[in-house]
């Protein structure tokens, strides 16, 4: 694995106001921050500065407000990136008793990364790595930090209802499915 991009953080716009606010002076601190960080879900994801406030983050709001820092200092080539992967007792042990439980192999799940140079990088929590999911990966696109709430959402449940059409192995409607997935969430929030 590559190392990212490294810069000086400029006083150039809200964000990187509040990571030399927090002492953070690098772009390789401010991927530090977050990723020491705990994994928990924020109260606004509306709000860009929720993750200060919030002291925790999830992949989305980790990864877009490391974006949109690379944004406000005019840094082009670090991309964020939501990726669909099957999430699995083998990638993400937390959701095994889960899986077992509805009788799935794998549940496909949205995750929100960066990737630069064709690199992948995960600063989702303290050992987060992208051995976890790119050998996994379904489908990826790049997206705006501003696509981190509606339009990640409507992208994933769109891909699990067309994965439930195609395997009709599964016999579980698309309401149970997203409950199945929101309760792997709460299995990796423990």
């Amino acid at each position: 694995m590559g190392t990212i991009d490294e810069f000086n953080i400029s006083p150039v716009g809200l964000i990187s106001k509040e990571f030399l606010n927090h002492g953070v002076q690098t772009f390789h601190e401010a991927c530090l921050f977050v990723q020491s960080l705990p994994y928990k879900r924020n109260t606004d994801k509306e709000n860009p500065k929720i993750i200060f406030f919030d002291k925790c983050g999830t992949c989305s709001t980790k990864h877009a407000l490391l974006k949109q820092l690379c944004m406000e200092q005019e840094i082009d080539n670090i991309k964020l990136v939501i990726g669909l992967f099957e999430m699995n007792g083998i990638n993400t042990p937390q959701i095994l008793d889960t899986l077992t439980k509805y009788n799935l192999k794998y549940i496909p799940e949205a995750h929100t990364y960066l990737k630069c140079h064709n690199q992948y990088f995960d600063f989702t929590k303290a050992g987060s790595s992208p051995i976890d999911f790119v050998d996994y990966l379904l489908f990826e696109k790049e997206i705006l930090p501003k696509q981190i709430n509606e339009y990640k959402v409507r992208l994933h449940q769109d891909y699990l209802r067309k994965w439930l059409d195609a395997d009709t192995a599964i016999n579980l409607s698309f309401d149970e499915i997203w409950d199945v997935r929101e309760q792997c969430i709460l299995d990796l929030s423990r």
